[in-house]
C-alpha cells in the first residue's frame, strides 16, 4: 500500500517561497505568546492606546484552532495566543529548565530573564531510563477563571497519544515507557472495519450499515474523485472541456488519449492498489481529492474515528505518572535527544475540552473515554487556554481577541487584538493605507525597496518598522532517487553519478538566481539545513564544501578568481564527467544515448504561479540552457496550482521539484531522511518518500544523533548524515531568506514591542507589554 503521511496540510505551506512558510511542526513554546521579558513588569490596560485594536495581517485560514488539530501555521499560531505551553526557550531556542523563578541569558549585549509557566528537571538514570520531572505554577488561571492543576496538563498529554488522535502532535513517537502497549489493540471504527472486509459478518463494533456505506464509497470514490480532478482541471483552465486525459496526467496519472471518466477512476484505484490487491481508497481520497474530503463523503464521519477493541490493550500509560496537584513525572526508556521539545505540549482545560467527570487518574480516567476525542474535536474551531488573549469569534475573516484578565503575567496593555486574512501581495500596502497594523510579507528585492520608499530611504522609518530574522528553513531543489536513477537502483554510483550531474549544472547558478531574487535577505546555503541550527556547518570550518563542487575524481571544479562564465563552463564538463560515469554515451561534448533506466529528459517542477514567481526559477532557466548544449533536455513546468506538485510526489511519481522546507528547534532528521530499510520501511520517517533515499548506514547515523544529548557529538553526526545526503545527489541546497515583521511606525508604539526578536523568539512572545500609540 503506497504511504500517504500526513503531512499535506503543511507541504501545502511550502508549495512557493512567496508566502513565508512556517515551520513543519510548530512547537507550543516557540509559537505561544510572551513567555519572557527582560525585566518583568505588570501591566494593565490603562496604558494610552489601550482600547485600540491591534490588526495583524494574517495569510487564509483554515478555521481549525484546536491546540490539538490546528495544521497550517497560521491556525496555529491564532490559536497559541490563547495557550501556555509547558516548555520555555530562550532567544537562541535554549530551553530554560527552571522557568518558574526565571533564569537569566545573555543575547546581543543584553541580559534577558526569561520566565514561564514550568520547571523541568531532567535525570537520566543509571538503567537507561531517563526522568522528565514537570512543576507547574500553582497561580495559574485558564482565561475562564478555573483554576490550572496538573490533572489539565496530563488530560493534553493522553488527548495527544491516544490511539485515535490524527493531529500533528508526535509525543505518541517517543520512547515513553508504556506507550506502546498503550496505543496497542485499537484502531478507528473506520480501519476496523475497513481491516475485517466487506463480507464480514461481526457487528459488535460497528453497524451494517456502517459497514455497507464505507465499502460503497469505496466503489464509488475512484470516480468521484477522477469527476472533481477533471472539472478543477476545466476550471482553473489547466485543460479544455472533455480532456481528461490531459487532466489525469496533470495529476501525475496515465490515461489514454481520449480516455473517459471510467479510465481515470481505474487508474487511480490502481495507484492505490498493492501487491496484495489491497485497495486504499481512504488514502485516494485524502491525497488526489481536488477539494473533496472524506469526512464529506461519509455521513457521520465523527463516528468512524471512534476507536474499537481490535486486541490487548494497556489501560494507562506507566510512564505519564501523577506525583502532585502541580506536579507528574514522564520517564523514557532511553536517551532521546529530540523528547525535551517534544514535551512541550498546551495546557489545555479538561473542563472545556474533556469531561471532569471522566477523569480519575487513579483508577485510569484521563477526561475522555479511551479512543472517543469526540469532544476535543467539537471544540476545534473556538480555542481556550490560560494564554494572553481569549478568542472571542471567528467570522468575515476576522479572528476577534479579547486581553485574558487572569493571565498570569497581567493583563495586556492591548485589550482588543484582531487577526485579519489577507492576501500576501496586499500586506505591505495594509499597512501603509492603515488597514493593518503588523503583518508579515514576503520580504524580496521588490518589497525591502517599496519599504524603503515609503520611509524615505530606509526600511525602518517614520512610517514602517521592519524587523528581520532568519527563517526556520531553508529553500531547496529535490531529485527523487527512484525516479532519476540507472538501472532501477538508486543507491548505485552509476546513479548517484546520474544525479551529481544534474545537481552540480543546478547548483552552479543559485548565486547568480538567490542575489536576483532576494538581493541581501537571503544568501546561498550549501548543505541541506537551515543556518539558524547549531547542527549547520559554517564555512570557518575545515571540512566545509560549496555543495557538488567537485568532479567525478573528487578534484575542485572550481578556482578561485574564476569568472562567472568560467564557472559555468567548468559546470557543464564536470556534468558530463558524472554522465559518463554514470554510463551515457558522450561524444564531442555532448550525451548522445542513456544507460538502462535512465533518460534524455527529466523534469523538474516548481510552483511559480505559472509566473516565474519563485526564487529558484532562475536557477532553472539557467541550467536548462546549459543542459541543452550538453544534449540534456530539462523540462521546466511552472505549476500554478501548487496542489498538483505535491500530489505527484506523493504519488512518487516526480522527478526533481523546488520547494522549502521547514525546521525544528532541534535538528533531528528522522523526518525526512531515515528510511528504516533494515525492516522494509515500516516506520521510516514520513517524508522519506519524498526522496526515497534508502541507506542502512545513514538510518544508523540518525539514530546514533538522537541517542546522545552531548552537542558536540550530535554536531558531528549530523555531518557525517549531512555528507551522506549530498552523496545521495537527492537535495541541493539553495537559501536561507529572511523573514520580515512590518509595525506601523504611525500606530504601533514599536519601542514596547518585544526587542531582540530571533527566529526562535518572535515579536508576540511579550505581546502583553506592547502598545498601541
Amino acid at each position: 500500500m503506497l504511504d500517504r503521511p500526513r503531512l499535506r496540510a503543511w507541504l501545502w505551506q511550502h508549495a512557493r517561497e512567496v508566502q513565508p512558510p512556517p515551520a513543519q511542526e510548530s512547537s507550543a513554546s516557540e509559537a505561544s505568546a510572551s513567555e519572557s521579558s527582560a525585566s518583568q513588569v505588570e501591566t494593565s490596560t490603562s496604558a494610552s492606546g489601550a482600547d485600540t485594536p491591534m490588526v495583524v495581517g494574517y495569510s487564509p485560514f483554515s478555521s481549525k484552532f484546536s491546540p490539538f488539530f490546528a495544521e497550517t501555521a497560521y491556525d496555529q499560531e491564532a490559536c497559541a495566543l490563547t495557550q501556555i505551553s509547558v516548555l520555555t526557550t530562550d532567544r537562541l531556542g535554549q530551553v530554560i529548565y527552571k522557568a518558574i523563578d526565571g533564569e537569566t541569558a545573555e543575547y546581543n549585549g543584553t541580559e534577558y530573564k526569561y520566565t514561564g509557566p514550568a520547571d523541568i528537571e531532567v535525570t537520566e538514570n543509571d538503567n537507561g531510563t531517563v526522568n522528565y520531572d514537570i512543576t507547574i505554577r500553582d497561580d495559574l488561571k485558564f482565561s475562564d477563571g478555573e483554576p490550572v492543576t496538573i490533572d489539565d496538563l496530563i488530560f493534553s498529554m493522553y488527548v495527544v497519544c491516544d490511539p485515535t488522535y490524527d493531529g500533528s502532535a508526535t509525543l505518541f513517537s517517543q520512547p515513553i515507557e508504556g506507550i506502546e502497549e498503550y496505543r496497542s489493540g485499537m484502531a478507528t471504527r473506520l480501519d476496523a472495519i475497513i481491516a475485517a472486509g466487506a463480507e464480514n459478518t461481526d457487528f459488535a463494533n460497528w453497524t451494517e450499515d456502517q459497514q455497507k456505506a464505507v465499502f460503497a464509497l469505496a466503489e464509488s470514490a475512484p470516480k468521484t474523485i477522477a469527476q472533481e480532478i477533471v472539472d478543477y482541471c476545466v476550471a482553473n483552465e489547466m485543460n479544455e472541456e472533455g480532456d481528461i486525459a490531459g487532466a489525469a496526467a496533470n495529476w501525475g496519472f496515465e490515461v489514454a488519449e481520449g480516455g473517459t471518466i471510467d479510465d481515470f477512476a481505474n487508474a487511480l484505484k490502481e495507484g492505490y492498489t498493492d501487491e496484495e490487491g489491497t485497495f486504499d481508497f481512504v488514502g485516494m481520497i485524502g491525497t488526489e481529492n481536488a477539494g473533496t474530503t472524506i469526512d464529506t463523503m461519509l455521513d457521520n464521519y465523527d463516528d468512524y474515528l471512534v476507536g474499537v477493541e481490535t486486541g490487548e490493550s494497556a489501560a494507562n500509560i506507566t510512564g505519564i505518572q501523577k506525583t502532585g496537584d502541580y506536579s507528574m513525572r514522564i520517564v523514557a526508556t532511553e536517551v532521546s535527544a529530540p523528547m525535551i521539545y517534544q514535551l512541550d505540549s498546551y495546557i489545555t482545560p479538561l473542563h472545556y475540552y474533556g469531561d471532569k467527570s471522566l477523569y480519575d487518574f487513579d483508577n485510569n480516567k484521563f477526561g475522555f473515554e479511551k479512543g472517543d476525542l469526540s469532544s476535543v474535536r467539537a471544540k476545534i474551531s473556538e480555542p481556550m487556554g490560560a494564554g494572553v488573549y481569549k478568542f472571542i469569534k471567528f467570522e468575515n475573516g476576522v479572528i476577534n481577541y479579547e486581553a485574558n484578565e487572569n493571565y498570569y503575567k497581567g493583563e495586556p496593555k492591548i485589550k482588543y487584538i484582531n487577526f485579519r486574512e489577507v492576501q500576501g501581495v496586499d500586506k505591505l500596502n495594509g499597512v501603509l493605507t492603515g488597514t493593518i497594523d503588523v503583518t508579515d510579507p514576503s520580504y524580496s528585492k521588490d518589497t525591502a525597496t517599496a519599504i524603503a520608499d515609503a520611509n524615505g530611504g530606509e526600511t525602518t522609518g517614520d512610517v514602517v518598522t521592519t524587523d528581520t530574522v532568519d527563517n526556520l528553513g531553508y529553500g531547496y531543489i529535490g531529485i527523487n532517487t527512484h525516479n532519476v536513477s540507472v538501472a532501477g537502483d538508486p543507491a548505485s554510483d552509476a546513479s548517484k553519478n546520474l544525479r551529481k550531474a544534474l545537481a552540480t549544472i543546478l547548483a552552479v547558478y543559485r548565486d547568480v538566481a538567490i542575489d536576483s531574487y532576494y538581493s541581501d535577505a537571503a544568501e546561498v546555503i550549501n548543505y541541506p539545513i537551515s543556518n539558524t541550527s547549531w547542527a549547520a556547518p559554517q564555512p570557518t570550518d575545515s571540512d566545509y564544501r560549496v555543495a557538488f563542487s567537485v568532479d567525478k575524481d573528487g578534484n575542485d571544479i572550481y578556482t578561485s578568481g574564476m569568472s562567472a562564465d568560467d564557472r559555468y563552463a567548468a559546470a557543464k564538463t564536470a556534468a558530463l564527467g558524472f554522465f559518463e560515469a554514470a554510463g551515457y554515451t558522450v561524444a564531442d561534448g555532448k550525451i548522445t544515448a542513456a544507460p538502462e533506466g535512465a533518460k534524455m529528459e527529466y523534469e523538474v517542477m516548481i510552483p511559480a504561479d505559472g509566473t516565474g514567481d519563485h526564487p529558484a526559477f532562475m536557477i532553472l532557466t539557467e541550467a536548462r540552457t546549459a543542459f541543452e548544449e550538453i544534449g540534456m533536455k530539462l523540462v521546466v513546468s511552472d505549476l500554478s496550482n501548487s496542489a498538483d506538485l505535491w500530489t505527484k510526489l506523493e504519488a512518487q511519481q516526480g522527478e526533481m521539484w523546488c520547494a522549502a522546507w521547514g525546521a525544528t528547534i532541534d535538528p533531528d532528521m528522522y523526518q525526512v531522511y531515515y528510511s528504516d530499510i533494515a525492516n522494509g520501511g515500516a516506520n521510516a520517517g514520513g517524508s522519506n518518500y519524498m526522496y526515497q533515499i534508502e541507506d542502512p548506514e545513514l538510518d544508523q547515523l540518525i539514530l546514533d544523533a538522537r541517542a546522545s544529548t552531548d552537542q558536540a557529538y550530535r554536531k558531528q553526526v549530523y555531518k557525517a548524515c549531512l555528507d551522506a545526503i549530498i552523496d545521495w545527489a537527492c537535495e541541493i541546497p539553495t537559501y536561507q531568506r529572511q523573514n520580515a515583521i512590518i509595525f506601523s511606525t504611525e500606530r504601533v508604539n514599536t519601542e514596547t514591542v518585544t526587542p531582540d526578536i530571533t527566529t526562535f523568539y518572535g515579536w508576540m512572545k511579550e505581546i502583553e507589554a506592547t502598545e498601541m500609540k
